[in-house]
């Protein structure tokens, strides 16, 4: 009987031994297994971290770009700061003008609306703003309509005024067209926009040693020269359409002439018959606006 109780105390004994062994074991293995999954996770953490630090810093490096890219200086008879979508917004406004003015002047869309950008400051500034003078045009001595007073290339000079930007389009062409130091302008192609950005600056428009530079990039970073190849192409349809079905009032119109009187400019002539500069230029050969006292133009 003792032999038994003794057996089974030594089971007993090596049982108990055994489940704590055991349980040693099993919690030794646990701890290594957790202390392994937090430096996992510690590491992920860290890594997350960089990635997101690296993702701000380059948002961020975009947005000055963005900035720097949309942003410009326009500096004509004013200095203002605006933005692309200001001179997008400003080209839309008057591109239609500009073609107009084209058709009728000769003058390229693209020139018109790249000064009009540069001087006015895409319609932001002093002078554009509070006389609706898109162009920098000063009084000289024949303007007697209204003006205002700014500071250019000298202190207090005398701007013109205008009721409406559309007036300050006309006038710039009109401008052009009756100043006989612009006349090689008009024997340039229509399309040749850098031929008309350097005339126009050696004919003395602007001061700025840059001026034909400035409005030859606006017209090629807006490509402002569709708006000249949308004229030049109504064109041709126009002319054979009239020739095609109106021949007799062709030879009839024709056949009509103006004698050049003191005074007479190819504009105050246009206006007289009803038609434009640029037709008069054609039907007579013209590369230029001078006239001569005496000189018969076909109508």
């Amino acid at each position: 009987m003792s032999k038994k109780i003794l057996l089974m105390f030594c089971l007993l004994t090596l049982v108990s031994c055994g489940v704590k062994k055991n349980s040693k074991l099993t919690g030794k293995k646990n701890k290594t297994s957790e202390l392994v999954s937090k430096e996992k996770y510690r590491a992920q953490q860290r890594q997350v971290e960089e990635q997101r630090r690296v993702h701000e810093e380059t948002k961020k490096e975009k947005e000055k770009r963005v900035a720097a890219k949309s942003s410009e200086t326009l500096e004509a008879t004013s200095r203002v700061a605006v933005t692309t979508d200001m001179i997008q917004d400003y080209i839309l406004l008057y591109k239609d003008i500009a073609k107009d003015n084209m058709s009728q002047f000769g003058i390229p869309a693209s020139i018109t609306l790249a000064q009009g950008v540069l001087e006015s400051g895409s319609g932001q500034g002093t002078l554009s703003r509070n006389a609706n003078n898109h162009f920098g045009i000063k009084c000289h001595k024949e303007w007697d309509g209204p003006s205002v007073r700014h500071t250019d290339d000298a202190p207090d000079e005398c701007f013109r005024k205008y009721d409406r930007p559309e007036e300050s389009y006309r006038d710039h062409s009109q401008f052009l067209v009756s100043r006989s130091r612009y006349n090689d302008l008009f024997s340039l192609d229509k399309d040749d926009y850098e031929g008309w950005a350097h005339g126009l600056k050696k004919a003395g428009y602007a001061t700025d040693p840059k001026y034909a530079f400035k409005l030859i990039s606006l017209i090629e970073r807006y490509s402002l020269d569709q708006y000249d190849r949308e004229v030049l192409g109504d064109k041709p349809a126009k002319v054979k359409k009239e020739i095609d079905t109106k021949q007799s009032e062709t030879r009839v119109a024709s056949s009509k002439t103006h004698t050049v009187q003191k005074g007479d400019t190819l504009y105050s002539i246009s206006k007289k018959y009803n038609t434009t500069v640029a037709k008069l230029q054609k039907t007579n050969n013209l590369n230029g606006t001078n006239l001569s006292i005496g000189q018969r133009l076909k109508l």
